[in-house]
């Protein structure tokens, strides 16, 4: 965004929003002449918030309170004034070292959102890679006995789902084997939705040698691929917003958490920055949510090989930005290394 404000009112207004940020009151022109350094009378200050407000960058809460930025004041801020402050270089060592020590990429996932949440103080989200984009390595086929089976899926990012399927009758672990050569030659490399396609179509058409275990372990294949209660995203530290100050209105809070359980409002918020190179902030009513309106709301993409996912922070407008912004993009570089070793591995 570029700045259309002169270095006068540019140096005001980027300490009328620290200064907001700090404590969380109406900044006076008083306040602002004291603290500026600029040797401006109350006046003269006083002259340029006014200017300041009538292009839209802060606003007057009363007519006897001073000024706090508004949305597009913050916007200004975070694009144009502000420096962002380099993570620290033993702080990016943690979360590398943390992300790697995780066996199994879900594992990876939340311990970025339990992490991000606790090092930005407040609730982080990340959206899970698309499955359905992932994907097979392998299909495998265990007897458990009781007429069930256990079909494992094994995708090529590393990650590993379980999941027990009842069948008319027992199969031997050699029937099973055969079955499971059979479709992997068939399914390798394929994603979800081109693997239930042909599981449907050209396997059911083809069934020959080992017809009957075959037809057991296709509809357990399907039956497993459907995806039905695969968590699309994490959320993690939502109890942070009740340590802010500015979270209390109880209507708002209610709201909050409301969205938070519902979920899919937020996942179409991370939807929206799937696409994107690196961050992404939505101030307020930016993000499209009223729920979020006293939120900001900071993503960062990450990749797994050719899939991306999102993760990014939820707190309140009065954040510091220039020190949670870097914070979450360094969080999802480091867990797409992580995530990206684990599918190497693969």
């Amino acid at each position: 965004m570029q700045n259309p404000l002169d270095p006068r009112a540019s140096k005001l207004l980027h300490d009328l929003v620290q200064h907001y940020i700090r404590g969380g009151e109406p900044v006076g022109s008083a306040t602002l002449a004291r603290e500026c350094g600029l040797e401006l009378s109350s006046a003269t200050v006083r002259n340029v918030l006014a200017q300041l407000e009538e292009q839209g960058l802060v606003s007057a809460p009363h007519a006897s309170a001073g000024k706090v930025p508004t949305t597009q004041g913050f916007r200004l801020f975070v694009d144009a004034l502000v420096q962002m402050e380099p993570v620290p270089e033993p702080l990016l060592e943690r979360i590398d070292a943390t992300l790697q020590r995780c066996t199994e990429p879900r594992q990876a996932l939340r311990t970025a959102a339990e992490m991000l949440s606790g090092l930005t103080h407040c609730v982080s989200l990340v959206r899970c890679p698309r499955r359905e984009e992932q994907a097979l390595a392998q299909v495998e086929f265990l007897p458990l006995g009781q007429q069930r089976v256990l079909v494992v899926l094994v995708f090529r990012n590393g990650e590993v789902q379980n999941r027990i399927a009842r069948t008319d009758r027992e199969f031997s672990a050699r029937d099973l084997s055969r079955a499971a050569r059979a479709l992997n030659r068939e399914l390798s490399g394929l994603t979800l939705p081109e693997a239930r396609k042909r599981l449907i179509g050209d396997l059911k058409a083809t069934r020959s040698a080992i017809d009957e275990a075959m037809n057991v372990v296709v509809g357990a294949a399907e039956s497993v691929m459907s995806d039905e209660g695969a968590e699309p995203m994490m959320l993690a530290g939502e109890q942070t917003l009740l340590e802010h100050r500015d979270m209390d209105d109880l209507q708002h809070v209610r709201e909050l958490f409301q969205t938070f359980h519902e979920k899919h409002a937020l996942l179409h918020l991370l939807e929206r920055s799937n696409s994107a190179e690196r961050v992404r902030l939505f101030i307020g009513e930016e993000s499209g949510l009223n729920a979020l309106g006293p939120c900001s709301v900071v993503t960062a993409p990450y990749r797994v090989g050719e899939q991306l996912g999102v993760l990014g922070v939820i707190g309140p407008r009065r954040m510091p930005y220039e020190r949670v912004i870097p914070i979450v993009e360094a969080t999802a570089a480091s867990l797409g290394r992580a995530l990206n070793v684990d599918l190497r591995r693969a």
